[in-house]
């Protein structure tokens, strides 16, 4: 009697032990069944970032576009700037323009023209490979731009360049023309002379 007595006594602790052993792991069971049932938030970095990459490649094309707008108005008002001061400077009742082009030029390799005015020194340009192949191809350069009143004047045009079996070549042509009211044009024509084998210049007025 004495040993079932001392073993009941003993019977309880070890019931009690047991019981928060069983509470316990079934707390832990739980949790982590609970842990589990939560789901993860969903990701939408990828998105975010794709999303900023759209905004961000938008905008630059917009911003683009914006500086080439800008580009353009300020070309545009740099040429009307540019045609309202040759209008104040050379008014059309003064002006007088004087161009240059060339005819095939087989004879004639041009370096420079000299412009003279009333016997003055007006203009002294010279040409670059680049310029000449220019004026050959059919352009028209105009190397001079200034004012004259009424009346009579003369014009001097003085050539230098290579000629015929590649010598030094310096040539004069002169105009006498009568200035009006409104603009006037003179073109200097240089030509080859086929027949006699030599450069030709001509000074004319613009009709």
């Amino acid at each position: 009697m004495q040993l079932n007595s001392k073993a009941h006594r003993n019977s309880g602790p070890i019931q009690i032990a047991a019981l928060i052993a069983a509470v316990f792991a079934s707390g832990m069971c739980f949790g982590q069944t609970e842990a589990d049932s939560v789901e993860a938030p969903p990701d939408f970095g990828g998105a975010q970032v794709e999303l900023r990459s759209s905004i961000g490649v938008d905008t630059f094309g917009t911003l683009d576009g914006d500086i080439q707008d800008m580009k353009q108005l300020l070309l545009e008002l740099n040429r009307d700037l540019f045609l309202l001061e040759e209008e104040l400077l050379f008014p059309a009742n003064t002006q007088v323009a004087v161009f240059v082009s060339m005819d095939v030029g087989d004879f004639f390799d041009l370096d420079s023209v000299q412009i003279k005015l009333n016997d003055k020194d007006v203009s002294n340009y010279l040409y670059t490979t680049r310029e000449v192949d220019a004026l050959i191809s059919g352009g028209v350069h105009q190397v001079f731009l200034g004012n004259l009143k009424a009346g009579e004047h003369e014009l001097i045009a003085i050539f230098t360049g290579e000629g015929p079996h590649a010598r030094e070549y310096r040539r004069g042509a002169s105009l006498v023309f009568e200035k009006g009211i409104g603009p006037k044009y003179i073109e200097l024509t240089i030509s080859d002379r086929e027949q006699a084998l030599q450069p030709e210049f001509v000074v004319r007025e613009w009709e």
